[in-house]
């Protein structure tokens, strides 16, 4: 407590004050709102929250994602509020003047929610967890930053084989080095970190470390982030609380106030086909190369293979291809394209933390241009198929507080963690006052290599519950042939010899409940016709 002391959180509210909407606040011309519809690729939750021309679109948000874009705050302080906070996702589009800096679109995003949602909250102080970086025992094993260029810590790339992630950082401050410590091993620090080294100054290290479900060889010792940091750089970093300034939610509306009639016409219209692209084949030395998101918008790929880009531009995980596309051809896993594509206008801005890697507009723009150079066509389908459905069996829940707000999220670092204990039971989620409907629901985010659509749930248990889950990614569990690698269709069910435990086998043992494997009608995308030379540019 004594090294948290006088520390006020500045990272976690980002110097942020919280207000509210007043008249002063600058607003959107006119904005579109309504609930979303629901996402089938878990790694696409959110999209969006930047400012393409003159049109904002923010997609597949939760209340709590509007809520922290709006004020700049960490998650884990705004407290309160009802049970659908983290849980209904909401679209919206609006209208604003090209240009308009992120920090005025935030101000623009606030008006809104006190417009439309009747967003009432009240500041207060609680005690929170943080990890507080201080002083070792010893000397600081640091050195002095003597040279010119931005502070930075940057990843250094290892070969495959390689046991340790290491960083080098150079010209950085002690508190920003803080701040970058969640960002760097995010699977140890779930909680903000704060400076509270006293060091002044800038300086120059490197750290390297295990990542926390890394299997290691046997006999092999593994070097937490904790441990890095005290033997490699002679400070401590330790799971402490102290007061912390929170948001507490007063009220708030589920449903938003009605839309302007003919709101549709008076918004811009989506940019949905890139101005210009450059799309070839890859060198044949090439493959399995980035896929993001360009400066300004728009697109780069370089040997990406025509199923993860036919993937991509129908929302589909990568994971899952085989079970949720039909008529892909046998050559599009082994024939490999660079593309780059740019728009007509430029986003204000990087895409924001926590979204999609690929922005559902330029997913679209990306579809238009396969369908296009490939010549395309494409259909949805029900089909019947394989798909998880959640019963009961011999259920050990604890019926929760009706008053907690609903959350399935990773666990905090706790007691006795069984992510340390074993590196295979890398995922521990806690979920709080989650009724079954939301938790079979929310299984497709939370374990997405073994799941490929939305889970059912059949197990006529009513009200919310309270409880923990411990498993293994389906990565890390071993496939037929004894060597870790990707699960086969629908992820293993079977736990793993080597102390992995398989989401069906966690579910049953922990919870009580079964994953059971039923006929269901899935929609599918139908792959109707595609050529394998694309068309010239």
């Amino acid at each position: 407590m004594r090294a948290l002391a006088g520390i006020t959180f500045a990272a976690i509210v980002s110097g942020t004050v919280f207000g509210q909407s007043s008249d002063t606040v600058p607003r959107f011309e006119v904005a579109d709102v309504h609930r979303s519809a629901r996402a089938t690729n878990p790694y696409t939750y959110m999209s969006g929250g930047v400012l393409r021309g003159d049109r904002y679109d923010l997609r597949k948000a939760t209340m709590l994602d509007l809520i922290r874009i709006a004020y700049g705050v960490d998650p884990d302080t705004v407290l309160g509020g009802p049970n659908w906070l983290e849980l209904d996702r909401f679209d919206i589009s609006a209208k604003a003047p090209p240009s308009t800096p992120q920090e005025t679109i935030k101000l623009m995003l606030q008006a809104l929610l006190a417009d439309r949602f009747k967003l009432v909250f009240h500041k207060d102080t609680k005690p929170l967890p943080a990890f507080a970086l201080t002083l070792g025992n010893g000397k600081p094993k640091l050195k002095e930053a003597d040279g010119s260029g931005n502070p930075e810590c940057q990843y250094q790339p290892q070969p495959g084989t390689a046991a340790y992630t290491i960083y080098s950082c150079r010209r950085i401050t002690m508190d920003a080095f803080a701040r970058e410590l969640r960002r760097m091993a995010g699977d140890y620090l779930t909680s903000p970190v704060l400076d509270s080294t006293g060091l002044e100054g800038a300086w120059d290290f490197d750290l390297k470390w295990n990542w926390r479900s890394q299997a290691l060889p046997s006999g092999a010792e593994r070097t937490t982030i904790f441990d890095a940091i005290d033997k490699q750089l002679g400070l401590a970093l330790a799971l402490q609380k102290a007061p912390a300034p929170v948001l507490v939610i007063d009220r708030v509306n589920e449903k938003p106030t009605d839309n302007l009639p003919g709101v549709a016409q008076m918004l811009p219209p989506r940019e949905l086909e890139f101005e210009v692209a450059d799309l070839k084949r890859s060198r044949t030395d090439e493959k399995d190369g980035p896929l993001r998101i360009s400066s300004g918008g728009g697109l780069e790929a370089r040997a990406v293979s025509m199923r993860i880009l036919v993937a991509t531009a129908w929302d589909i995980d990568w994971d899952h291809v085989d079970e949720m596309i039909a008529g892909l051809p046998k050559w599009a896993g082994s024939a490999y394209f660079d593309i780059n594509a740019k728009t007509s206008t430029a986003t204000n801005g990087p895409p924001l933390a926590g979204s999609g890697f690929i922005d559902d507009d330029v997913r679209l723009m990306l579809r238009a241009l396969l369908i296009d150079r490939f010549r395309m066509k494409t259909h949805y389908e029900d089909r019947l198929t394989n798909a998880y459905t959640l019963v009961a069996a011999k259920p050990k829940l604890k019926k929760a507080d009706p008053t907690n707000r609903a959350h399935c999220q990773e666990a905090r670092v706790v007691a006795n963690d069984p992510r340390d204990i074993n590196p295979r039971l890398s995922r521990l989620v806690t979920c709080q006052n989650t009724s079954m409907a939301q938790f079979a629901e929310q299984l497709l985010r939370l374990a997405p290599g073994y799941i490929a659509s939305e889970v059912a749930d059949a197990t006529g248990m009513g009200g919310g519950w309270d409880f923990t889950l411990s498993f293994s990614p389906s990565y890390l569990l071993q496939g037929p042939g004894g060597d870790a690698g990707p699960p086969a269709s629908y992820g293993p069910t079977a736990s793993d010899p080597n102390g992995g435990i398989s989401l069906a086998d966690a579910i049953s043992k922990q919870l009580g409940l079964k994953l059971d494997m039923r006929k269901r009608m899935i929609p599918i995308l139908v792959i109707d016709h595609i050529e394998e030379k694309p068309a010239d540019n």
